[in-house]
């Protein structure tokens, strides 16, 4: 039986000799449909809009200098490149790079390539804007990442120092890894060479970002389960140096002992959380303000896409919150910045946010793996 693949180069051939132009990797219109974006709440002033829609399971984003919005997915198993071509801040195309992925979370930019981390594997696109329709086969770079799909999802990011930074979860709800690599947060050189583990005892965290002044790394981390519906809270996380533990399995949130594991070590051992956030919140992707479109009152902020509880008996997060930081690098408190994609009547859910990023004109996108979609929140007075 002959390879369908010859029926293709059949069909390329016969079209060029007709004078057609065949496009590999065509880009789809995303025609705007409705969502609730009436019930979200924001603070005065703030707007949020659709940026795109019918982006399926859309996760972690990051935006090129040339504006090209990379978005990577968990069980679309896409990773996605979203143009704005004429410039009203509403994608306009999309072309879809990878659809065969297992796990393709992770997606970040970097001297015109585009990396994607997809469960074990690491791997980049080269020069991926100037070959969206076209892109060639990616480059793999690494492959030694665990395989197992338990908080297997993988957020990348560079760090001041040129490196990736990788999270790599815990591979249960609540257990003493036998493997180093697991409940770590790990880098690795933009060639795939040179991995290594930065820190550990963090269960599992989805999201990583770097104070823009002081260059340190800050996560978010989500909380174990089966505890109770209040305890242990998720937690946003400062290191000051390499080298830090954060707790997991043996203590939660900074002072509570784990009922399994924590007669081990005392939480004296380990580095406490900056901010305790909301019980099984879900933090994800997090981001400082950055650009001068929000007002002064929100600079050394940071915001958080609390993704949602799962099992709580009372829903919580679906939100993005927010926690301001003093000149003296302390927390002025935990808030929230944006709501209403849960009902708390119903407690029912239309969406969840994942993920934060910025525009070059300073406003903020916010991705929605369960809507489908990507939103643009900006101020204007």
């Amino acid at each position: 039986m002959r390879s369908p693949n010859i029926y293709v180069y059949a069909l390329i051939a016969s079209l060029s000799m007709l004078g057609c132009e065949m496009v590999i990797n065509p880009p789809e219109k995303l025609d705007s449909s409705e969502l609730f974006l009436g019930n979200i709440r924001l603070p005065n002033n703030f707007k949020i809009e659709s940026y795109a829609e019918h982006v399926v399971n859309a996760r972690s984003m990051c935006v090129s200098p040339a504006g090209t919005v990379f978005v990577g997915t968990r069980s679309a198993g896409k990773v996605y490149a979203l143009q704005d071509l004429d410039g009203d801040f509403k994608a306009d195309t999309m072309y879809t790079l990878l659809s065969d992925g297992t796990l393709p979370n992770g997606v970040a930019f970097k001297d015109g390539d585009l990396y994607v981390a997809d469960i074990n594997k690491l791997f980049k696109f080269e020069n991926i804007e100037a070959n969206l329709g076209d892109p060639a086969p990616p480059t793999l770079l690494f492959d030694g990442y665990p395989t197992i799909k338990h908080h297997g999802s993988k957020f990348i990011d560079f760090g001041p120092d040129g490196k990736l930074y990788i999270p790599v979860g815990a591979p249960c709800n609540i257990c003493e890894s036998k493997e180093d690599i697991f409940n770590t947060i790990t880098r690795i050189n933009p060639d795939g060479s040179d991995m290594e583990i930065v820190h550990k005892g963090v269960r599992n965290s989805v999201g990583l970002t770097w104070h823009p002044t002081t260059k340190q790394l800050w996560f978010t981390d989500n909380g174990r389960d089966n505890m109770g519906d209040d305890i242990p809270r998720c937690e946003l996380n400062v290191a000051v140096k390499d080298g830090l533990h954060f707790g997991y399995p043996y203590c939660h949130q900074g002072d509570i002992k784990d009922p399994d594991f924590g007669e081990l070590f005392p939480c004296s051992d380990f580095i406490p959380p900056f901010q305790n956030l909301g019980p099984h919140v879900a933090p994800l992707g997090l981001e400082f303000v950055q650009g001068d479109m929000f007002p002064d009152r929100y600079k050394n902020s940071i915001l958080i896409a609390e993704h949602g509880s799962w099992n709580r008996s009372k829903k919580i997060g679906y939100r993005i919150s927010l926690v301001n930081i003093n000149d003296n690098n302390q927390s002025n408190g935990y808030e929230t910045f944006a709501e209403g994609w849960l009902d708390s009547e119903s407690d029912e859910a239309w969406g969840r946010p994942v993920d934060i990023d910025w525009l070059s004109d300073g406003s903020m996108l916010i991705s929605d793996d369960f809507a489908d979609a990507i939103y643009r929140i900006s101020y204007n007075e």
